[in-house]
């Protein structure tokens, strides 16, 4: 993995997106946006599964009322998603929202993103450039013969320029497409091109099972080159399930501490029931801070052997199962008892914490 790009630190709400921050992960809400009971609810679901920045629609003068709603009611900095609509952009931020996505070249004259820059540069209030493959300007279109990376990177870098001209320098940047390859180019020279943060993603993925592969492929490639601050994995789903994925991506690639567990793709020698363990074991350990690799295995041979890096682990025996740590055997157990053993081993190894089935309610 490639040393982090150096960025500029920007502030949202109480935290920080950039510089030496940690990667944030964001979600939005999906509920409409004059259903404020719904959205409450959702975005308060959000805040406990781990959302860190919550994103939402205002389409209109209404929808302002939902950003005031969200302020009281949840703890996480709120984003306001604005489209052609400058004046809606001026009165997000006055109902307190905490940062602004908006693409300064669809919102209207100078005049318009004066007003926008002027009133976010006295909130301290950053803005999001957000250019997808569906809103490069024409120019870039025809220069570069479509929605390409050049044209995605060209279209960002235009949209800066516009904020820049009235002194606003609070800025974050995102260059989205569908084609997972070109979203990665497009990033890699925006990365070379400027230090502002970036926030990654992949748009319109599709369901669960591809979204997720589309947006590991793509956000996982650019965070191993070590750019990107912030990110969000867009899903046909609950929003749930972008959160989750986002922290899971980001502890896979050692960016973020937490329980990493590993199973075995299981074979003929498999002892254990592995898929259901490992599933359970991730239900009980979700939450769980602790910087630790945890195995589950289905046999000696892929247990102490081929996972003997994990700092603990699993594996399945004649009729029993293992408990090791860093390769070595540390006892044998009934089958039906190896992950409560599993986990109270791991309460063990916790520092200054509740153990993880008191805080899941196991």
């Amino acid at each position: 993995m490639q040393d982090r790009r150096k960025s500029k630190k920007i502030k949202i709400g109480k935290i920080f997106i950039g510089g030496d921050s940690p990667i944030s992960v964001q979600s939005m809400l999906n509920a409409k946006s004059n259903d404020l009971k719904e959205n409450i609810r959702q975005g308060r679901e959000l805040e406990k599964a781990g959302c860190e920045i919550l994103r939402v629609s205002v389409p209109d003068t209404e929808s302002v009322n939902l950003i005031y709603a969200l302020k009281e009611n949840v703890n996480i900095p709120i984003v306001a998603d604005i489209h052609f609509n400058h004046k809606l952009a001026v009165n997000a931020a006055n109902a307190g929202v905490d940062k602004i996505r908006i693409n300064p070249g669809n919102i209207g004259s100078d005049k318009a993103i004066e007003e926008v820059a002027d009133i976010c540069n006295q909130k301290n209030i950053p803005i999001r450039i957000g250019v997808n493959s569906g809103s490069v300007e024409k120019k870039f279109l025809s220069e570069y013969g479509g929605a390409t990376p050049e044209a995605l990177c060209e279209s960002a870098l235009y949209n800066v320029s516009l904020l820049e001209k009235f002194d606003f320098k609070n800025i974050i940047i995102s260059a989205k497409s569908s084609n997972v390859k070109d979203t990665v180019s497009a990033y890699r020279m925006i990365a070379k091109a400027c230090n502002y943060p970036l926030h990654l993603g992949i748009t319109e993925t599709g369901v669960e099972k591809i979204g997720l592969l589309k947006s590991a492929a793509g956000i996982g490639s650019l965070l191993l080159d070590g750019i990107g601050d912030t990110i969000r994995i867009s899903l046909t789903a609950n929003p749930i399930k972008e959160v989750e994925a986002g922290i899971n991506l980001l502890k896979a690639l050692r960016l973020r501490k937490g329980i990493d567990i590993i199973s075995c793709p299981t074979c003929g020698r498999t002892r254990i029931n592995v898929e259901n363990l490992t599933n359970e074991a991730q239900r009980r350990l979700r939450g769980c801070s602790k910087n630790l690799k945890v195995a589950i295995m289905g046999c000696v041979v892929n247990g102490p052997g081929e996972a003997s890096y994990a700092d603990i682990g699993i594996c399945g025996g004649n009729g029993v199962g293992v408990l090791f740590k860093k390769g070595k055997k540390v006892k044998c157990v009934p089958e039906e008892e190896i992950l409560d053993n599993l986990i109270t081993e791991i309460n063990k190894m916790e520092t200054g914490e509740e153990g993880i089935d008191k805080m899941q309610g196991a």
